[in-house]
């Protein structure tokens, strides 16, 4: 990956953090009258269909592993905020634990290339954005580029190493559609 951020007409699409990021994070919601949006969710997502640009997500959802949560029950959730976000191209997500040595579960990029692949782009043109230094480095390690928009689960520590951060989505968003405004 270049350490220049992408210019507009090289950006394909932009894949989401699910929890934390587009939805209230409820740990291993397999509810989905659970489902909450985070303030400018729906909004970013309809700024980047106005602007043609695809969309997605890539989920860690250990849940599954963790027999916490039946595969059905994460595509319920999906579905609900899918249906509440106005419909994104593609949701990808990773049913393994952090110590099952899978290549999809963030920070490896798995899931990233999975979700460009679907939308039938290449990873070097996607823009990853979410609320832990996992999906930054799940862009990185796919050739993808990575904003950071932290919340209170995120470690100070990680804010501090990464270099695109925002302070809420519809920034992030905002900023991926006018790249020459990325801080340097």
């Amino acid at each position: 990956m270049s350490e220049t951020p992408p210019t507009r007409r090289r950006v394909s699409a932009v894949l989401f953090d699910r929890d934390g990021t587009l939805v209230e994070d409820v740990p291993y919601n397999g509810d989905p009258d659970l489902v909450r949006l985070l303030p400018g969710a729906r909004e970013a997502a309809d700024l980047l269909r106005a602007e043609g640009i695809a969309t997605g997500v890539v989920s860690n959802q250990s849940g599954i592993g963790r027999g916490l949560l039946r595969e059905q029950d994460v595509i319920r959730v999906n579905r609900r905020a899918d249906e509440l976000l106005g419909t994104l191209g593609t949701w990808v997500f990773c049913p393994h634990t952090p110590y099952a040595g899978c290549a999809c579960r963030k920070p490896r990029p798995g899931l990233v290339v999975k979700a460009a692949r679907r939308l039938g782009v290449p990873p070097e043109t996607c823009v990853v954005i979410g609320d832990i230094q996992a999906d930054v480095l799940a862009a990185r390690a796919a050739g993808a580029w990575g904003v950071l928009v932290p919340n209170a689960a995120t470690l100070r520590a990680e804010v501090e190493a990464e270099r695109w951060t925002a302070p809420d989505l519809l920034t992030a968003v905002r900023m991926v559609l006018k790249p020459g405004e990325w801080p340097s």
